[in-house]
Parts: C-alpha cells; sequence; structure tokens
C-alpha cells in the first residue's frame, strides 16, 4: 500500500532563526494519529538560518541522524566530539544513557537545510555512540547508497536499531527489493518523482510503503531522495 503524505499536510514552524517542516508530532505540532511509523519517531525538514542553532541540550534512550542537504552544521557534545559535515553528509548519535550537544550553521550568508531523524532504540540505556561519514557527490549519483545500518549491517554508519537509510540523486529509475516484514518511509528531498508507476511526489512530500515487494522510483527529472526500510512490527 501507498500512502501520500503532502508536504501541506505536514505541521511547521517559523521561529525565525529556524524554520521546520514536522512529519511527525514534535514541539508545537500535536496529532494523536501520527506519532510515529514503527521504530521511526521523528522526521524533521530543518532550515536554520545563518549564525542560528540549537543550544546545548540533552538526549536520552533515542538514536539520532542528521543528513544535510544544503550548507553546513557544525556539532559538539559531552563527549568531546565537535564536527562540521556539508550536504550529503551524515552525523550520527546513539544517546542512550544521555548525551548533551550542540547543533549550529556558523555561516554568516548560507541557510543549512538537514533532516533530522529520530529513532526508538531497541532498548533503553544502550550504549552510547557518536560518529559522522563523509559520504561523496558521486557515490549517490545514479544509485543507491546505504548511508545508516545496523550494527549488522553493512553501511559506515550503524546504530542499534534495525533499520536501512538510504539516498539518491539521480536521472534514473531506481529498483530497491522491500525485505520480507519490512516497510518504507520515502522523503522526496528535491525534485519530483513517480512512486511504483501510481503516485507521484513533489518536494517535500513524503510516503508510506506498506505491504509491498518492490519500491520503483522513476524521475520527473534530477531528484533526491532519502528512504528508511524498518520492521512492520515495533
Amino acid at each position: 500500500m501507498l500512502k501520500k503524505l503532502s508536504k501541506e499536510n505536514m505541521g511547521a514552524s517559523n521561529l525565525g532563526w529556524l524554520e521546520s517542516r514536522f512529519h511527525f508530532s514534535f514541539a508545537e505540532y500535536r496529532n494523536p494519529k501520527n506519532i510515529n511509523f514503527g521504530a521511526l519517531r521523528v522526521l524533521n525538514d530543518d532550515i536554520i538560518h545563518p549564525q542560528g542553532g540549537f543550544a546545548k541540550h540533552p538526549h536520552k534512550d533515542m538514536e539520532i541522524i542528521s543528513y544535510v542537504v544544503d550548507g553546513e552544521i557544525t556539532h559538539k557534545d559531552s563527549m568531546g566530539n565537535e564536527k562540521t559535515l556539508k550536504r550529503g553528509e551524515v552525523q550520527y548519535m546513539s544517546a542512550g544513557t544521555g548525551v548533551m550537544h550542540s547543533e549550529y550553521n556558523l555561516s554568516k550568508t548560507e541557510d543549512l537545510r538537514l533532516l533530522q531523524i529520530w529513532i526508538l532504540p531497541p532498548q533503553k540505556n544502550m550504549q552510547t555512540l557518536y560518529g559522522s561519514h563523509r559520504y561523496k557527490e558521486n557515490e549517490r549519483q545514479n544509485r543507491l547508497l546505504n548511508i545508516v545500518s545496523s550494527l549488522k549491517g553493512d553501511a559506515k554508519v550503524k546504530i542499534h536499531q534495525d533499520i536501512e537509510i538510504y539516498v539518491s540523486e539521480t536521472t534514473q529509475e531506481i529498483q530497491y527489493s522491500i525485505k520480507k516484514d519490512k516497510q518504507i518511509y520515502f522523503v522526496q528531498i528535491e525534485g519530483e518523482s513517480l512512486i511504483n508507476e501510481q503516485v507521484s511526489l513533489s518536494a517535500g512530500d513524503a510516503m508510506e510503503i506498506t505491504d509491498e515487494n518492490l519500491l520503483h522510483v522513476k524521475p520527473l527529472g534530477k531528484i533526491h531522495f532519502l528512504f528508511i526500510e524498518l520492521k512492520s512490527e515495533f
């Protein structure tokens, strides 16, 4: 089943320095019918304006992935990590027993756009992890790039939960065989696509894909997308 989620129907916030689109209930956007999709608890499409950012704040019992779409993000945390990442690069943090961190756009002129993805861990108080990976542009051109996996998976970025995250920038059709007992949350980051020859998505839209064996993405021009494959039951 394909369930299109139009960006116009998502939660939205504008704090001046931060513009957000909330795929699930978050902050002031409250929808009891839209809390999570399996282990996927939060997906925020954020634009942080120059010199803006999130001051130091705590997280616990959550696995957090930041995927940079445009601009640069600078991260600092209570474990002593500090890093600046650019388009297509990934930062992750499994805040098991608790972590303090901050995220800023230190540019004076350029906006930062990123997808913030929060995954519920398989259990509480798991080992705290932090890392990042500087994926290269050609790794995701006209093919799928597995950017995040479970600890048993093959991606350069690994978290505790049983998920896979893929991205692509492509002008070519992409096919992916959905694993048994898995479902997909698909995000159209840029451009327009036709999914499984049935439903079209525009930039900012999303889709829940359940009880399907195949994902077929047909670009309508150049596109940039991300999808998360996770257990159907959680």
